[in-house]
């Protein structure tokens, strides 16, 4: 049975990544999407891309999850609408720099901070207002398995995804009594823009992250998102862990040749 026909799902950090390959996974579902992310020009070929090969509605919006009165204002214009998602992915997060605490870069510190804690917590509380109303819905919060088990030089962004894990726990708490879920998908090691973005670009940087091994790619985390999302309403996964097989926790990882 397809479980996603007919739904609205709404993901953040939606022009790349792991939010690109769930917007296609969705919607080859027939899921119905909203996509919001910084970068509108990806954002629009993702829509003409999807709009083309699949019978669905897209609407994309150029979004910065960390400009809070810019979230609630298309929090309440959904609202207002009727369009409110029966999914929501937080999605949009980052990693920015990789060094000791007493090394680091506020400006990274911040923009790791702003988005993947009080980016999630602004989308969050401009939709799930109207999933506690209508008594149904279902919000997937991207994790990691840094927020797990700390690793050297993640000090900050390990801090933000244990933020997130214990977010979602407290959230959950919050809903009982609905029918709304809250869900997180943590991910290992995964070959997306992640360590161009964590190493500013640096190319050579970010292919070392992943040499020597097969690193999990968006749509085996898309896969797992759709896994959590598509369960039976009476099931609710709170946390999925996935990692490649290589890896068996942030420390061990086996590299061939090495």
């Amino acid at each position: 049975m397809n479980r996603f026909k007919g739904k609205l799902v709404l993901i953040t950090g939606a022009s790349a990544g792991f939010g690109e390959a769930c917007a296609r996974g969705f919607a080859a579902e027939g899921a119905s999407l909203i996509l919001w992310a910084r970068r509108l020009p990806r954002l629009n070929k993702l829509h003409d891309e999807l709009t083309a090969g699949h019978d669905v509605s897209v609407r994309v919006d150029e979004l910065d999850v960390r400009d809070r009165e810019a979230v609630l204002e298309l929090g309440r214009e959904l609202a207002g609408s009727g369009s409110v998602p029966d999914i929501l992915v937080n999605n949009a997060g980052l990693a920015a720099g990789l060094s000791t605490i007493f090394e680091g870069d506020f400006e990274d510190w911040d923009r790791m901070i702003d988005t993947n804690v009080k980016g999630l917590l602004n989308v969050t509380r401009a939709v799930l207002p109207a999933m506690v109303e209508r008594n149904s819905g279902h919000v997937i919060n991207i994790g990691s398995v840094a927020g797990r088990m700390a690793y050297p030089k993640g000090n900050v962004y390990n801090a933000t995804k244990y933020a997130v894990r214990a977010l979602n726990e407290a959230m959950n708490i919050d809903l009982v009594g609905t029918r709304v879920r809250m869900s997180t998908v943590d991910p290992g090691a995964a070959r997306t823009e992640f360590s161009d973005v964590r190493f500013h670009g640096d190319a050579e940087k970010a292919e070392a992250v992943y040499k020597g091994f097969k690193p999990l790619t968006a749509g085996d985390i898309a896969d797992a998102v759709m896994y959590v999302a598509g369960t039976p309403e009476h099931v609710s996964v709170t946390e999925l862990v996935i990692m490649p097989t290589a890896q068996r926790n942030p420390y061990v990882l086996h590299r061939e040749g090495q």
